[in-house]
């Protein structure tokens, strides 16, 4: 691979990676044809000691397109924010475009990206998410609609296909390195949600997060609803860690889960003693399901398939899954 100096390298793609041979040379791919100039760029894969093919992967596409710098470093504490700050560490340029390695970004993500910064409009950006099934199985495509539809994501504009706007938070992001480092890097304590407790910390640092509907990217969502569930899971219980650390940055998407989870379980207890009780859960229940089968029947007459008629299905798992991780959360120190 021909070495080139620090001083060609503008732009650093990092992404933290961890047994992701399906799908690495498919990002690899992508940043190859972007319409910014290769000698201007290099891409830091932070790799979580990956146990099946993914390195061999990245290094047989970097064999055979040289000219695309791609450097592979070690994240031994095999976490996402250690990753990112363990690529950034490394980067040489002087933008930090940050993205996963189960994500394909059009063609013009950089170069929007970079302008944007460059104009001054925030110290980071982003855009939307193209959620995409993670296989070809009815579930899956039920997943990837259920991810983007407004029951399963609120008013997470970047998965809604919301307006460009400035926003809480925005996926992967771009934002000038010595910003980053200046701003004390992701926190590593955060295992999930490291990238809102970063945006909050732009915030309250009198930063802006712009979103942007020109930057795009291809991402590809669980498979199944156990990774579905673990994942939510995950998420749920990081947030609650999150907002212990900024209470003031809670939205309603995110206290309706676990306020409805809690829901359940108290009702559900004293229905065994209190007829109204029983009454109360039985027709919330049934109007909650109502309104999820109302949603997924809509969506698979709408686009005249089938598969969403499982949209339900995964709706219910997101919402019970990470409410149900926000309330363990609060529990476990």
């Amino acid at each position: 691979m021909t070495v080139k100096s620090k001083n060609s390298v503008e732009v650093s793609v990092i992404v933290p990676c961890f047994n992701e041979e399906n799908t690495i040379q498919l990002l690899l791919e992508a940043i190859h044809n972007q319409n910014f100039k290769k000698e201007n760029l290099e891409v830091v894969i932070a790799d979580s000691m990956s146990t099946d093919h993914t390195r061999a992967r990245i290094l047989d596409y970097s064999d055979q397109h040289s000219e695309l710098r791609v450097r592979i470093v070690d994240n031994p504490k095999r976490t996402i924010p250690s990753g990112v700050n363990t690529a950034v560490e490394h980067a040489m340029g002087e933008y930090i475009v940050r993205l996963d390695a189960h994500s394909v970004p059009n063609k013009d993500y950089i170069r929007q990206s970079v302008e944007l910064l460059q104009s001054g409009k925030a110290q980071n950006v982003g855009g939307i998410w193209e959620i995409q099934p993670g296989a070809t199985t009815c579930i899956a495509k039920a997943i990837a609609r259920s991810a983007s539809h407004p029951i399963g994501a609120g008013d997470a504009t970047y998965r809604t296909q919301g307006n460009s706007g400035y926003v809480d938070t925005v996926p992967f992001g771009a934002f000038r390195r010595d910003f980053f480092l200046d701003l004390g890097k992701f926190n590593e304590e955060m295992l999930a949600n490291e990238d809102y407790e970063f945006n909050t910390r732009v915030r309250k640092s009198g930063g802006r997060i712009w979103m942007d509907t020109r930057i795009r990217s291809q991402y590809f969502a669980r498979k199944t609803l156990s990774e579905l569930a673990k994942q939510y899971w995950r998420y749920g219980f990081w947030k609650c860690k999150m907002l212990k650390r900024f209470p003031d940055s809670i939205r309603w998407r995110q206290a309706i889960p676990p306020l409805f989870v809690l829901f359940i379980i108290f009702f559900g207890a004293i229905s065994f003693v209190s007829p109204i009780a029983l009454i109360i859960l039985t027709v919330v229940a049934g109007i909650y399901l109502f309104l999820l089968f109302f949603a997924s029947i809509y969506e698979s007459a709408r686009t005249k398939d089938a598969c969403y008629l499982l949209m339900a299905l995964a709706l219910v798992t997101m919402h019970l899954s990470w409410g149900s991780g926000f309330i363990y959360s609060i529990f476990k120190k």
